[in-house]
């Protein structure tokens, strides 16, 4: 599976290119930046306000991939409420969670909505659900968070939040079946780490739309590995702020994309202070008629963020036919003082030269196939860092195969 990279060191504005066709590499495309005054669609002004969103129509950049009919509803305001979730928290000892309204501080604090989804989401939430580690609070075992759907249309708006020097690990797992426009909003305190698990295992009628804001501190760290397997249509859409110098983002993905489903991961990562380093990689594997990946990374290294370290990936495996993939990374650099910016995109099928070599060993092939999607997601897996989750997820994978190979 070839790959395409480029890693500009120079003052460069790297925009948005086409979708690639099926089989194609794609890293973007370069264009030497006179002024960095261009408005893109990286920097489209936030708000909680509805209606400073028009209705989208397809057309947008934002949403051309994403089939609008299938949203039922979420962005043309349209979907009321009607329950929905059951949202369970279980949470070591120390750990606090609160139930607050909209005009909490920190509802909101580590970002604002950007799309018109998450606007709506913001302003029709009842109650938001907040869980907060103490500063220098070490936390030995995970905080787990289920969100079950019975079948209603529900908005959603969960905040997370770590003092400083604290450390946690959170679990939030997506099962059942529902409507879901969610906002959830990580606040990662100076010297803290946090890593989060978002596991999207929803039935296959499902619908989840959801902006993810981390606004991590001075020296902090933040880890999302997001998981998505279920839903008739998920999109996520993760996004990264840095609120002081020396601050590591890691976004990690996994996605299967059965018939049918569409599944799209959009991130930004804002390196808007100095100092500050980020890494994104993402795996899919796709199988069936219609079956839809989108996966945008765009990278921000703003003007006064310099000695900034980024680099992120996209990779996809092709199954079967009648499968589509679209991956669009992209950099917009608006300083050249900086450690290295970089980014690659590969889309392709099975490597016949590795089911060659498990086959001339002796494996059959549909046990050598399972071999080389298991290896493809390893090293996503291992990032989880909680057994008994990385198990499921791979006896997920397993389940998700023996379609293929049936």
């Amino acid at each position: 599976m070839a790959e395409a990279q480029n890693s500009p060191k120079s003052s460069t504005s790297l925009g948005q290119g086409g979708p690639p066709p099926l089989g194609s590499t794609t890293a973007g495309s370069i264009a030497v930046a006179a002024e960095s005054t261009v408005a893109t669609r990286m920097s489209a002004p936030p708000s909680y306000d509805v209606a400073d969103f028009p209705v989208p129509h397809g057309r947008e950049e934002e949403w051309r991939f994403t089939p609008l009919e299938r949203l039922r509803g979420l962005h043309d305001g349209t979907a009321a409420a009607s329950g929905g979730i059951r949202v369970e928290v279980s949470a070591p000892e120390g750990v606090t969670q609160e139930t607050v309204g909209r005009d909490d501080a920190r509802v909101g604090k580590a970002g604002k909505p950007v799309d018109r989804v998450a606007a709506q989401a913001y302003s029709s939430f009842e109650k938001a659900s907040v869980v907060t580690v103490p500063k220098e609070t070490v936390l030995t075992e995970p905080i787990r968070i289920t969100v079950h759907g019975e079948g209603g249309t529900a908005f959603a708006h969960q905040v997370i939040e770590l003092g400083a020097f604290a450390e946690a690990l959170v679990v939030i797992d997506h099962t059942g079946d529902a409507v879901l426009a969610a906002n959830v909003d990580f606040v990662v305190g100076d010297g803290a780490k946090l890593t989060v698990v978002s596991v999207q295992d929803w039935d296959d009628t499902a619908v989840h739309v959801a902006q993810h804001n981390a606004l991590v501190g001075r020296d902090a760290s933040f880890k999302s590995v997001v998981v998505t397997f279920g839903g008739d249509l998920v999109r996520l859409h993760p996004r990264v702020n840095y609120a002081g110098t020396g601050g590591e983002a890691e976004l990690f993905g996994l996605y299967v994309t059965d018939a049918g489903q569409h599944q799209e991961h959009r991130l930004l990562v804002d390196h808007n202070t100095p100092h500050c380093k980020s890494n994104v990689v993402y795996k899919g594997a796709l199988q069936g008629d219609e079956a839809h990946a989108v996966w945008i990374g765009d990278v921000l290294i703003e003007a006064a963020a310099e000695g900034t370290d980024t680099y992120e990936m996209n990779r996809n495996l092709v199954l079967t036919d009648g499968a589509r993939v679209d991956s669009v990374p992209n950099l917009e650099i608006e300083t050249g003082e900086i450690v290295g910016a970089g980014h690659a995109s590969a889309t392709g099928r099975f490597d016949d030269e590795q089911l060659f070599y498990l086959q001339s060993r002796g494996i059959p092939e549909d046990e050598a196939r399972r071999l080389v999607v298991r290896g493809f997601f390893a090293e996503l897996v291992q990032q989880i860092g909680l057994p008994d989750v990385e198990e499921r997820l791979i006896a997920k994978i397993e389940e998700e195969l023996e379609a293929t190979v049936a």
